[in-house]
């Protein structure tokens, strides 16, 4: 970049702007690391390297990262339901007919309710999962995403009942084969 002191000036003067591109990919309590990375970034770039519009480049940066932030913590929960997986197989080896079927029933259950989530629109999805995973106010989410309270409630009711159509929907069937799968193993034994 050519000037530091420019680049430090123009970082200052987006800061808010960037903070807003953040925040409507990532989760709220992110977005700060995410602001102070993307300078930390910025200050990274050798002099040599020519940079035409370093706003573009500041912008395209914290988009970059809120995404990197987003696929990490999709890995996460995923190695989390792994782990889940295997605890839960655990369980099953251990138990009786009941506490089996129980604990298979209670992890599709979340299986299903994590497709319902994932079946709803991008904007919804964010609310729906602030509000009802991370437990944060109508107000904060109003703030963070820059909509208003009342489009985030309409997103948390339009998210509640589609999430549970899905669920009743598909959970008739997984609880039925669940039962059969259950009884299938407990004559085998």
């Amino acid at each position: 970049m050519p000037n530091d002191d420019n680049v430090h000036s123009l970082f200052l003067k987006i800061r808010k702007s960037l903070a807003r591109v953040a925040s409507s990919i990532a989760p709220p309590k992110e977005i700060e690391d995410i602001v102070q990375e993307t300078y930390v970034r910025i200050c990274e770039v050798s002099r040599e390297e020519s940079i035409n519009c370093p706003k573009s480049f500041m912008y395209r940066v914290v988009r970059n990262l809120a995404l990197d932030h987003i696929k990490r913590a999709e890995t996460r929960l995923s190695v989390s339901l792994d782990d889940q997986s295997d605890d839960i197989s655990r369980v099953l080896e251990s138990h009786n007919g009941d506490v089996v079927f129980q604990e298979a029933a209670a992890k599709e259950e979340f299986e299903l309710f994590c497709k319902a989530v994932r079946q709803l629109p991008v904007q919804c999805r964010r609310v729906f999962v602030l509000k009802k995973v991370y437990g944060y106010s109508q107000k904060e989410i109003a703030q963070d995403l820059n909509i208003s309270e009342s489009t985030v409630e309409k997103h948390i009711a339009f998210g509640i009942k589609r999430c549970s159509h899905f669920m009743n929907f598909h959970s008739e069937n997984t609880h039925s084969d669940l039962q059969r799968n259950s009884a299938k193993e407990v004559y085998h034994e």
